[in-house]
């Protein structure tokens, strides 16, 4: 489906049906549309995280530790950023091994948002006024912020790896509630969420417009003790979305170097 034709097709859906069939609440009282900063665009994750943007930073809840991953970085087996894991988390993390991500059945394993946003690959922001679309070149997800005042969906409505989002505009930054998300990892060395997460992101742009910033903050009570967020960064560029196009071969490969 071309993205014209999706973005009628969600168009219908936001309309008709939203949230599963569920009457849509009222609408929090926001800025004017017009008045709304456009998002929209090419990002491409930035080698830099760091200096962090003070205001979104401040706004994450007490009990939070702020992982220090994003982009091409990530944690040592047994380091997970300040993360509290309970004992059934942490045993399973103790059992990973990281050739067994590197297998036909494994290697083309998709992520859900929670570890795919900060990997070092670009998006794109389609941006409306009822939804706004995430296209991620990694792993060719697709995300749906429904902008229009729908709840989420009962607890037995299906997961994803993109889960369910629902979107609001505070002053000029566009806060993400995201729910409905399929197990996966959280820091790619053992450790993953269950079907229960919570997600709330923050994105908003800087004052010369030229990078996104964001903070993804999750619960996730069955797995932790604590809370976990990142701060994520991106540079506003010219370019285009490609076809993911992940090869399981590449696992066979893998495995066949490593018996040699």
């Amino acid at each position: 489906m071309t993205v014209r034709l999706l973005l009628a097709a969600l168009a219908l859906s936001a309309s008709l049906t939203p949230a599963h069939g569920q009457p849509a609440r009222p609408a929090a009282k926001t800025a004017p549309a017009a008045a709304r900063p456009d998002l929209s665009g090419f990002w491409m994750l930035m080698r830099q995280q760091k200096p962090v943007d003070p205001g979104l930073v401040a706004k994450l809840p007490p009990n939070t530790a702020l992982l220090d991953d994003s982009g091409a970085v990530e944690f040592v087996a047994g380091a997970f950023g300040g993360l509290k894991l309970k004992p059934a988390a942490r045993e399973a993390a103790a059992r990973w091994k990281a050739e067994d991500e590197m297998t036909v059945s494994r290697a083309c394993a998709r992520p859900s948002i929670v570890y795919a946003t900060q990997g070092p690959f670009p998006f794109e922001i389609l941006q409306g006024t009822e939804f706004i679309i995430f296209r991620y070149e990694y792993f060719d997800l697709v995300r749906v912020i429904f902008m229009d005042g729908r709840s989420h969906p009962g607890a037995d409505a299906p997961h994803s790896k993109t889960g369910h989002s629902i979107g609001h505009w505070e002053g000029d930054e566009l806060v993400v509630d995201t729910t409905h998300l399929e197990h996966a990892t959280i820091t790619n060395n053992g450790l993953d969420h269950s079907d229960n997460i919570h997600v709330v992101e923050r994105f908003k742009r800087s004052p010369d417009g030229k990078t996104l910033m964001s903070t993804m903050w999750f619960e996730d009570p069955e797995v932790l003790d604590n809370n976990g967020a990142r701060y994520i960064q991106w540079r506003s560029e010219p370019g285009q979305i490609y076809p993911y196009d992940c090869d399981p071969a590449f696992g066979a490969n893998y495995t066949n170097a490593e018996k040699k």
